[in-house]
């Protein structure tokens, strides 16, 4: 099986690419990465050390593309993953839209023309941020948790979010970004017959990850909170009470290998997370930084801010249903290879250019 892997020097791309060598050693694997994100270059060697084929390209390109070989099978794990691209002034919304929807319409080309199935990568804040924040929730132990003495909208339980919660908007510049994106793979697959997976996956996290609070918020902490960095409890009475979940890529390459290996049924949208087991709160996370690193206390900081929600937990019963896959591995066990490697590596947010 021949698998391109777009954003493949990224922390999900990298991992997965890993990942999904170890559970199908027979695979050929090659990726595209523009390299733009601080700390990408850094996985180029170890890419190469397992087999792996880079191509420096930009899928905003559609010329870069023109030289990528055929393949079975796209993965697209390349985009700006922070909700809250177009409005931090790190990125414009236009540059917002050139990579997550203008790439992956410049994708969905390659696939039309090679025959290539897609698994498209996309996210959970693709839901509607309007019905988040109307969620009913109360605080226990440090966190939010769902008041289910009160009523709870369609596709809302304690185990999370389904896919039938709302999208309507508003849901983000960088979620509408994704829910477009999705669209645009449905009808390309069904228009040209090739087939599409969809995955809206909850916050990735493990040993690696690069980047901002906003695209990594649990790596980010502890890396933070062990250097003595100043966080913050942003919103929501500065507490530190909102809550989300989490999973490891490790466990997203298995539910993607399975998807690989199995036709889509015609709804093909699967969330992906790591349900009520595993979430958390900064709070929470701060307690147990604390016991690890020593005493460190975020500034409380009221101000709201865009896109902020207090409860996000994703329901992945449907792809345990339908395709077996549940997330192995705990957050305590997640959030134990990350303390490791920042132990290992205490410089690591300003090697990632982290401000």
């Amino acid at each position: 099986m021949k698998l391109f892997i777009t954003g493949v020097c990224g922390f999900v791309g990298s991992q997965l690419a890993a990942s999904i060598l170890e559970g199908l050693p027979s695979a050929e694997i090659f990726g595209i990465d523009n390299l733009l994100r601080p700390g990408s270059e850094g996985n180029r060697l170890e890419l190469a050390s397992k087999g792996i084929k880079f191509l420096h390209g930009d899928l905003r390109l559609r010329s870069d593309l023109e030289v990528i070989p055929a393949c079975d099978w796209v993965i697209d794990a390349a985009a700006n993953p922070s909700v809250l691209a177009g409005v931090d002034g790190r990125a414009s919304p236009r540059q917002l839209g050139e990579h997550n929807l203008a790439g992956t319409l410049n994708l969905l080309e390659y696939c039309r023309e090679k025959r290539a199935g897609l698994v498209l990568l996309s996210t959970s804040r693709v839901y509607s941020i309007r019905d988040l924040s109307a969620l009913p929730v109360r605080e226990q132990g440090q966190g939010f948790v769902l008041d289910s003495a009160q009523s709870l909208p369609r596709g809302v339980t304690e185990a999370g979010l389904s896919e039938s919660f709302p999208v309507r908007q508003p849901v983000s510049l960088y979620g509408a970004t994704k829910l477009a994106s999705e669209i645009m793979a449905l009808e390309y697959g069904a228009t040209f017959e090739f087939p599409v997976w969809i995955d809206r996956c909850g916050v990735l996290a493990g040993a690696g990850q690069f980047g901002t609070a906003e695209q990594g918020i649990f790596s980010y902490w502890l890396h933070a909170h062990s250097a003595r960095r100043p966080l913050r409890y942003i919103g929501f009475g500065g507490h530190g009470y909102q809550v989300r979940d989490a999973f490891h890529p490790a466990d997203l390459a298995d539910l993607v290998l399975t998807q690989m290996r199995n036709d889509p049924p015609e709804d093909p949208i699967y969330n992906a997370g790591g349900g009520a087991s595993n979430a958390m709160s900064p709070a929470q996370l701060t307690h147990w930084c604390n016991e690890r690193f020593g005493t460190h206390q975020p500034e409380a900081d009221t101000r709201p801010r865009p896109y902020d929600i207090p409860w996000l937990v994703m329901d992945s019963s449907r792809a345990s249903g339908d395709l077996g896959w549940r997330p192995k591995r705990s957050l305590c066990s997640i959030l134990e290879e990350i303390a490791d490697h920042v132990r290992s590596h205490p410089d690591w947010l300003a090697r990632c250019g982290a401000t």
